[in-house]
């Protein structure tokens, strides 16, 4: 088994846990190879955030399985929640009791003009969202239009993504290892109607048909001014225009998730979210 450790710079938590799990898996397991390049497991020390970049940096070359160990607030993401396990889980893993659930990955791209202006990968999900106030969009799924929304905008989520930002928003729960796409509205102003699922290979897309231009929100990256944005995991943001045209697509890779207990998911919902 070749690892790797993913940790953002300056959490000195995740420097201590890699440190920690690194000699005692020397010491136990010297087998065990520790390399930067095409892994076969990255073992991510954070909160979901990390969790979502780790498998979004990783998935592109020997496409390793993530395992996540929490040291973040929310941690739905993660394979092990609770630091007094992390010794524990890593010897259930190294002894080989475990599985993997194969999660999609969503391609977004942005035309204007017919010429792409913004790409990006996501776990997640797309949203397309006014800041302050309406925009109109219309939503396509294989060439037939299927939603006019007049109000805060709309996401495209996977299931994966289906507790996050799209639960917030009222869309459903799904199985992360489900294979499909969520849209789901944000406060459409019309009479409300619900997230459609559709299959993963279908192609979403989104049409930007016009919002009132008040620039109330400056992205100091590329100092342009915003009104509505596409934001990509809650990570990346991209100005939108009238006219834009957002195609969204399932990557042809997945991203694998390890699991060290049957039913995790459930277990997830009845400790995060009350669900009974």
């Amino acid at each position: 088994m070749k690892i790797n450790f993913f940790y953002r710079k300056g959490n000195k938590s995740a420097q201590y846990w890699a440190v920690k799990i690194e000699d005692y898996i020397k010491s136990k397991y010297p087998q065990t190879s520790f390399i930067r390049k095409d892994p076969d497991a990255v073992i991510v020390l954070g909160g979901d955030g990390s969790i979502l970049e780790a498998a979004r940096k990783y998935h592109h070359g020997s496409n390793p399985m993530i395992f996540g160990f929490n040291l973040g607030n929310v941690g739905f993401l993660a394979s092990v929640r609770n630091p007094k396990n992390f010794i524990k889980s890593v010897d259930q893993f190294l002894e080989g009791k475990f599985s993997f659930s194969e999660r999609i990955v969503l391609n977004a791209d942005v035309l204007r003009g017919g010429r792409n202006v913004f790409s990006g990968e996501v776990l997640n999900e797309i949203v397309a969202q006014s800041i302050l106030g309406m925009v109109d969009l219309e939503v396509f799924v294989g060439n037939i239009g299927i939603r006019k929304i007049r109000g805060g905008g709309v996401l495209v989520a996977t299931a994966t993504g289906s507790t996050a930002f799209n639960l917030s928003a009222h869309g459903p729960i799904v199985m992360p290892n489900i294979k499909c796409l969520i849209i789901t509205e944000i406060m459409d102003h019309n009479i409300p109607t619900p997230s459609i699922v559709v299959k993963y290979s279908e192609e979403v897309v989104i049409k930007v048909k016009g919002f009132r231009q008040k620039g109330v929100l400056s992205i100091s990256k590329i100092k342009n001014k915003a009104d509505v944005v596409l934001v990509a995991d809650g990570d990346k943001i991209f100005p939108l225009q009238k006219g834009d045209v957002i195609k969204i697509r399932s990557s042809d890779h997945l991203v694998k998730f390890i699991e060290l207990e049957q039913n995790y998911f459930f277990k997830s919902l009845k400790d995060k979210f009350s669900v009974r």
